[in-house]
């Protein structure tokens, strides 16, 4: 007779982080039937559309393709290739940001210049942006890290790095992609070991030049003070968050049903992009909001986690890499929230891996994939050290 102890029924372990493929293959999903739900209408009456319903669908199953195709090319890159690739990556990012600034190569939309166009689709160098810049502060750390006690010897060539890429988003203009690159890179600094006091004081500096900007421009000035009171001009500066809010108000707990917003209907605009959460709201409810900000926080802690599984075992530039991804992913989510929410001014940021736009679906799926293999070669090294 066989008793069951005499037969291992344990699985071995899984080569990949199931908790955060679930999540991210969750909000991939139903950003692609809320994208649909949120553009139905725009796309029957929009034009270069054909009246087609499906327009918006099509083109954003498309990109979900593309980003996991490309995924699946960055999984197979080994995270010392990235690391010694990193320098160029960023130095390559450096020099879309500028081409899209040259008359007749970037495009202009709604009065920014963000996009080069390629042929059927657009290129949003800000997008990929944030990746190099996650990949090249994680270098500069773990080469640095010696001197990050020091703010002439760590902080400052990091700040020329700030500088310039702060220079370049804001002549598109694009603060919104700015706040997220000067997060990442703080972030990363201070995971890599600056002092808690100098961290500090960069934080509040950099929050007075944060100002600065809102202030030295009317347009920003006028966005940062209608966010608090939309009512006050709900047909001018404060149209997008007043409907952003009505919409939350018509969700309550359930939502209406899906495909039964009304403020999609030519009401909210960029219903499909910057405020697809708005759309969630009314048609989900708070279970469906509640449901997306879980699945945030699971991508963001299990980042975290695959960070902190890389740094015991000595891998500091892979751990750095995993938290900065963490970051970037968790503090665009956060604002973009905050903005359809009306806490937070409005800014042209989408939300990760759902909202409509190819260079953003694509780059986060990219991100995801290093992320995971971070994870992947956490794993084979305790199956090394296990053997």
């Amino acid at each position: 007779m066989i008793y069951q102890n005499d037969l291992d029924y344990r699985r071995p372990p899984a080569d990949f982080d199931r908790s955060l493929v679930w999540s991210a293959v969750l909000l991939l999903g139903l950003g692609t039937v809320m994208v649909y739900s949120a553009s139905i209408a725009i796309a029957e009456a929009g034009r270069g559309t054909d009246g087609q319903s499906t327009y918006y669908l099509v083109r954003h199953g498309a990109y979900v393709v593309v980003g996991l195709m490309a995924g699946a090319v960055a999984f197979q890159v080994p995270m010392r290739t990235w690391h010694a690739c990193s320098p160029y990556l960023f130095l390559a990012g450096l020099a879309l940001l500028a081409l899209v600034l040259v008359p007749g190569i970037g495009r202009e939309v709604n009065g920014s210049r963000r996009w080069i166009p390629l042929l059927i689709v657009n290129l949003q160098p800000s997008e990929f942006m944030k990746l190099f810049v996650v990949l090249y502060a994680a270098h500069y750390t773990v080469r640095k890290a010696a001197h990050l006690a020091s703010f002439r010897r760590g902080f400052l060539p990091m700040l020329a790095v700030i500088l310039v890429i702060g220079s370049l988003l804001l002549l598109e203009p694009d603060l919104g992609a700015f706040v997220v690159v000067t997060c990442i890179i703080m972030a990363v600094l201070f995971l890599g070991g600056m002092r808690l006091g100098l961290f500090t004081g960069l934080t509040g500096l950099l929050g007075i030049g944060l100002l600065l900007l809102v202030w030295a421009r009317p347009y920003r000035l006028q966005r940062f003070l209608g966010f608090m009171n939309p009512w006050d001009d709900p047909y001018g500066k404060g149209y997008q968050l007043s409907h952003a809010l009505i919409a939350f108000g018509r969700g309550e707990w359930l939502g209406v049903g899906l495909g039964g917003s009304v403020e999609k209907l030519f009401y909210l605009p960029e219903a499909h992009t910057d405020f697809l959460l708005a759309v969630i709201a009314e048609e989900l409810g708070f279970a469906g909001i509640l449901a997306v900000m879980l699945l945030f926080a699971v991508l963001l802690v299990r980042a975290f986690i695959i960070g902190r599984q890389a740094a015991v075992r000595e891998r500091p530039y892979a751990a750095l890499v995993a938290q900065g991804i963490g970051v970037w992913l968790g503090v665009q989510a956060l604002i973009n929230m905050g903005v359809n929410m009306g806490v937070l001014p409005t800014k042209g940021l989408t939300l990760p891996l759902m909202s409509f736009g190819g260079s953003s679906i694509v780059a986060n799926c990219i991100a995801l994939a290093v992320l995971l293999r971070v994870d992947w070669e956490n794993r084979q090294l305790m199956k090394g050290f296990a053997a």
